[in-house]
Parts: structure tokens; sequence; C-alpha cells
């Protein structure tokens, strides 16, 4: 009898989904090798097995298993069949968020594992664990008419460069936007950014120097635990609860690393979805005046809260207008991730430090993505859009908390937002691995905090878990 690995099956193919059947064997092999799930030396199925099982034929594995030969995946043993190509240090390094990330020996779950599965699992397989919102839920077409009409303008504002600071028309908006969020900040005040991500590195870079301390909530969006960590930030954890921050850690840790900045989600919360109450705000702001730090205010979501309806949505910009607060806003959630269109809003004296050093990083940003985005928002369709959005989330919210806690899960249910921190009572790195095997790519609790230790707890987006496998996965695995 063999001693070789057995391979675990794949899962099944698309023929709606637009991708090739072959690149789709080839992908999916390719990432269960790249994540461990596929062992070197394991033996994969015969052409024969692989076509019937995934109902193909002969042929179109032969081109899949040949392309992974290619590729330095597999290897053909003649007479043997086919093998997984033992993964050399040059073939399969992978760099971590380094700082941030576990302690040696720990898991294998970081940063740029979330990342690569999240582009490489796109539909028809379900990624309960995703930040965004599926495509089916955005509108397409809405962005596609601003698109055309953008095209329709003279051909000179296709072919030049940008605004340093961002497309004056668009920053004219977004000052409308934020005054109705009760933020007083001219366009002058306003910096366009390719989405928050880069928001946050413009202003991580330009108010810190390697070795200074920036505060996160923890849990809290994980992409910039690695990205404050490679600039050679030390990044500290302050405990989220469902109304901010424990205040009694802030200040400790305040007191104890004197930090630059403290980055946080005042409304819904990511993981988390709960939003900031007046009393922390007043007290955030305290602690920021007497410790002598920046708070980087993260509004991504801002557009999927409800407003007054169902609670008070307290801002920390508003409270401050624009002294000791550096806030972030942006569009890829609520309308494409494709535009990548975020902006900063701040002084005037820090607007323009922050203008200067996105013309060293980027020259400009693109003027077409903020023409779109302006097209959009002057023409009063982004409110209904988001109006859509919301009342979609209600829709599915207190069907989706039933299975969840059917199946096993504890969680604090949210009135608003598209996230749910779950408690899955074991390890959720244990627990991803066994749902990326299936073709699921949950977001494990240890990749949302700086410190990246196992967890019991993982995030579930609303609109991603509406699928039957999902839940069928979870009951299985957690009763």
């Amino acid at each position: 009898m063999s001693n070789t690995p057995a391979t675990p099956p794949l899962p099944l193919l698309s023929r709606a989904s637009g991708e090739t059947l072959i690149d789709q064997i080839v992908r999916s092999v390719a990432a269960r090798i790249d994540d461990k799930l596929l062992r070197g030396g394991a033996r994969m199925p015969s052409i024969r097995q692989c076509a019937a099982s995934l109902n193909v034929s002969c042929a179109t594995v032969v081109a899949s298993y040949d392309k992974l030969v290619a590729r330095d995946y597999l290897e053909s043993r003649r007479g043997a069949g086919f093998f997984v190509r033992e993964r050399s240090p040059l073939n399969t390094a992978m760099p971590q968020a380094h700082g941030a990330g576990p302690e040696e020996g720990a898991q294998k779950f970081d940063v740029v594992w979330l990342i690569r599965n999240m582009f490489r699992q796109t539909p028809p397989h379900p990624a309960p664990g995703s930040g965004m919102l599926p495509p089916e839920w955005l509108d397409g077409e809405l962005v596609a008419r601003a698109l055309r009409d953008v095209s329709r303008q003279p051909s000179a504002h296709m072919l030049s460069y940008g605004a340093p600071q961002g497309f004056l028309p668009l920053r004219q908006q977004l000052q409308l936007k934020l005054a109705s969020l009760e933020i007083a900040c001219p366009p002058e005040q306003i910096v366009t950014t390719v989405g928050v991500m880069q928001a946050l590195d413009l202003v991580a870079r330009e108010f810190t120097r390697p070795g200074d301390t920036i505060l996160v909530d923890d849990p809290a969006y994980w992409l910039m635990f690695g990205a404050f960590a490679a600039m050679g930030m030390k990044v500290v954890g302050v405990p989220r609860l469902g109304d901010g921050p424990d205040i009694a850690v802030l200040a400790e840790m305040a007191a104890l690393h004197r930090p630059k900045l403290y980055v946080i989600n005042s409304v819904l919360h990511n993981p988390g979805s709960g939003s900031l109450s007046a009393a922390k705000a007043f007290q955030v702001l305290r602690l920021a005046e007497q410790h002598d730090f920046l708070v980087v205010e993260d509004d991504i979501y801002c557009d999927m809260h409800p407003g007054g309806s169902v609670q008070a949505a307290t801002r920390l910009a508003a409270l401050d207008q624009l002294r000791r607060v550096i806030y972030l806003g942006g569009f890829s959630k609520s309308l494409s991730a494709n535009l990548r269109v975020g902006f900063i809003a701040t002084s005037p004296e820090w607007a323009q430090r922050l203008a200067d050093r996105k013309m060293l990083a980027t020259l400009t940003t693109s003027d077409i993505g903020e023409r779109v985005v302006y097209k959009i928002l002057s023409q009063g369709l982004y409110r209904k859009h988001t109006e859509r959005l919301r009342a979609r989330l209600d829709k599915v919210r207190e069907g989706t908390y039933r299975r969840a806690e059917q199946a096993g899960l504890r969680f604090d249910p949210a009135p608003a937002g598209m996230f749910i921190w779950a408690d899955a009572g074991c390890d959720t790195n244990v627990l991803a691995e066994k749902a990326l095997a299936e073709g699921l790519v949950l977001g494990p609790g240890s990749l949302f905090s700086p410190r990246q230790l196992p967890s019991t707890c993982m995030r579930l987006n609303l609109a991603t878990v509406q699928d039957e496998q999902v839940w069928t996965f979870f009951e299985r695995v957690l009763k």
C-alpha cells in the first residue's frame, strides 16, 4: 500500500463564472499547494479520476496538470502519474507582516494569507470573512453611467495629471458631505487618496518615525498592522468594547508608550460594527490632549450607518473640528473598490503637508476615478444607493443572527453595519484551514489583533454569508 499523502477533493467548477475550466482547476490546485493543504509528494488524482470527479474531459485535466507542471507546482513521473512538487524556499517565500505578526512557531495565518485568499477566492466560492460587499449588492450600472459621462468630457482630462490635492469639484462636494456630519472643512483642507489605506500610510509617514508607537483598536482593521510595522513603528492594541475603547487601558497605554497616533473606527467598527458613544468620544479626546497624540478617525463605513434613526453616530472630528483629529473617508466599501477613491480631512497646515507627501509618493491620484465619484455624489444618486444598501443589510440581519446562533456562534448583535464578530468557541485558525479546504474564506480573529495570537473569534460578513454552503459548514464543524 502506498504511503503517498492523500489528496483532498477539489471544489466543484463553475461554468458560468467567466473563467475557463482549466484556469479554475489550476487556480484551485495552486491555492491548495500555496496554503499547504496539498503537501509535497502528494499524489494527484489520476487524469480519469479527476475528470470524473469534476465532470470534465480528460483533455481538460491534462491541460490543467501540464500548466501546473510548467508553473512548478506539480511534477510528472513517467508511469506513476502527477505529484505535488516539493517546494523550496525560493518558490514558496511569502513576506509576513513582521513586527506585528505571530510569535515564531505559532500559526501560518497572517495578513498576507487573508489578502492572497481574498483576491484568489472570487465567486462562485463564498467568502464569509470578506470585508467587502459582493458585486451583486452594489450598483455596477450606476458606476458605468458615471464613467460614460466622464468619458464624454474633453479628452485632455483623460490624458493629463490630476490636481495634487485632488479634483476640486469632488473636494467641494466632500465639503458638503462633511458639513452634514457637523464637520466644518473647506476644500483646501481635503486631500484625496488612493483609498483609505493610502490615507493611513500618508498620515503615518508624516507624523511618526521608526520606533514610534501607534495605538490601534484590538480587534481592528488587519491590513494596517503590517503596514505600520513595515515602517518600523511599534503597533500596540487597545481593547475595543461595544461602545468604544477600554478607556482605562487607553490611558495606561498612552502614559506608558507616549504614542504619536491612535487609529480608531468611531462609527461601525470593523470587525464588531459597534459605534463610539459620546461619553467615550469625550474621554478619547481628553486623553489625546493630555498625552499629546493625534487621533486618526477612519470613517470608511460612514454611509452604512442610518444616523439618528437607530443610534446617534458620534464622530470625533465633529467634536474636535479637525484640531487634533485627522478624519479619513472613502467609497471603496459602499460604491466601488476598483475606483480606489478616499480622502483626508484635516487642518490647513497638515493638509498641505500631506498633499506634498502624496506628490512624493504618487504625484497625483486618478482624476478619472475622482470625476466618476463626483458625478455620482453631485447628482444625488449616491444617497439613494446607500439607502438601498442599508435596507438590504437590515433585511438579512435578523435572519443571519438566528442562523449564526443555531450554528453555535456567540456574538453581541449590532443594530447597524455589515459585520458580526462571532465567537466560535474554538481556534478559528483551525476553523479557517478546514473552511479553505472546502473553498470558503473565513476571517480568523488572530488577523484582527496586532499580536496575531490564536483566537476563538472571527469576522463574518452579513452579505457574504447568504449561502447555504456556509451554514452547512458551520453546523457540521461546530456541533
